[in-house]
């Protein structure tokens, strides 16, 4: 109701400037229409609905009009029309200032708040303007798709509605990242990342989506969007098959890795003299690989690799040969199969030396 608070402060000067422009027959001046124009920025600054002071406009046509001869009338809707075409233009320019401005601060808060910037004080205050209150716990979900996506694409917008429409009132912050789709919600609701992992598949055609685990305070949400990402990063390494990744289940690699150089010297020393079989040492890899996921059942790894049975049979014999251990030993299938996930996870051997 800011156009009824202060009746006037939308027009002022509008009908000495109609009347002028109607009895000498003119156009309004650039500067006329940058008056005019600033006067729509403090409208819209001021939270005035825009059809209140377009009524305004109209109400002063009106008055101009009883006073102006037959001969000046006839320029009056001409002259009208610029003016509130300028009103209108200001009034769109500061709501698009406004919304550049909260799009920034916004970025400026996630950006923050997934790196672990920021006093914590402060960051807990910014996180309620955006609907997070960071004395709880919060997990994080990431999506990630064959192509990067941005805050204004149909694909994060369409996501956002659904899930802000399930979850209306709930405490959800949702965000792109370096072209990944973002979702944090409190820990103890995991239906919402659910929800979000399900929409995101759908949606990127087939993506990924991984979960961290719900951590307490501003830094578990840092904590679980890493969690995240690693998970994300773990699947495309491993190969890991699944549409949605949680990090929970996922925390054997990281134990397995947490001393790269010991892993690094396990994968070679069990697995260095696989280079002297034919076809190098990849081939095996792949070859255990496919036979460690399948169970240990050589017709079912048989079939992943497009192989007969004969020939992998074959081959699990040559590993035997080179290596000193059975794959189908349960002795040696522990030391082999960590060690087939180390060589998975540190890219042996293409990066060895």
């Amino acid at each position: 109701m800011a156009d009824q608070a202060e009746p006037s402060e939308h027009v002022a000067g509008l009908p000495e400037l109609l009347h002028d422009a109607c009895l000498t027959g003119r156009r309004l001046t650039r500067a006329e229409l940058e008056a005019r124009r600033v006067r729509g920025e403090r409208a819209a600054e001021a939270g005035a609905p825009v059809r209140g002071p377009v009524r305004q406009h109209l109400r002063v046509v009106q008055e101009v009009l009883a006073t102006l001869p037959p001969a000046a009338a006839g320029s009056l809707l001409a002259v009208l029309e610029q003016a509130v075409d300028a009103f209108v233009e200001g009034y769109e320019r500061a709501q698009h200032q406004a919304v550049r401005q909260e799009e920034a601060a916004r970025r400026e808060f996630i950006d923050d708040l997934l790196y672990g910037r920021s006093d914590l004080g402060r960051l807990a205050e910014r996180a309620e303007r955006f609907g997070l209150r960071l004395s709880q716990a919060h997990a994080v979900a990431v999506a990630m798709g064959p192509e990067p996506y941005g805050d204004g694409y149909p694909v994060a917008r369409g996501i956002e509605s659904a899930v802000l429409a399930r979850f209306a009132g709930r405490q959800i912050l949702l965000a792109t990242k370096h072209g990944r789709l973002i979702c944090v919600a409190p820990g103890d609701q995991p239906d919402v990342l659910a929800f979000f992992a399900k929409h995101a598949y759908g949606a990127t055609d087939g993506g990924r989506v991984a979960i961290g685990r719900s951590h307490p305070g501003a830094g578990g949400v840092v904590h679980s969007y890493e969690e995240a990402l690693n998970a994300l990063d773990l699947a495309e390494r491993m190969g890991l098959e699944g549409p949605v990744l949680h990090a929970a289940d996922l925390l054997v690699y990281p134990v397995l890795t947490r001393d790269r150089q010991a892993m690094a010297d396990l994968v070679e020393s069990v697995l260095g003299p696989l280079h002297k079989g034919r076809g190098g040492a990849r081939l095996f890899i792949d070859t255990l690989t496919a036979y460690f996921d399948s169970g240990c059942v050589a017709t079912e790894a048989a079939r992943r690799l497009s192989l007969s049975v004969r020939a992998l049979s074959y081959r699990l014999e040559r590993i035997h040969t080179l290596t000193g251990a059975d794959p189908a030993d349960p002795v040696n299938r522990y030391t082999l199969q960590t060690a087939v996930i180390g060589a998975r996870l540190l890219g042996w051997p293409d990066t060895a030396a």
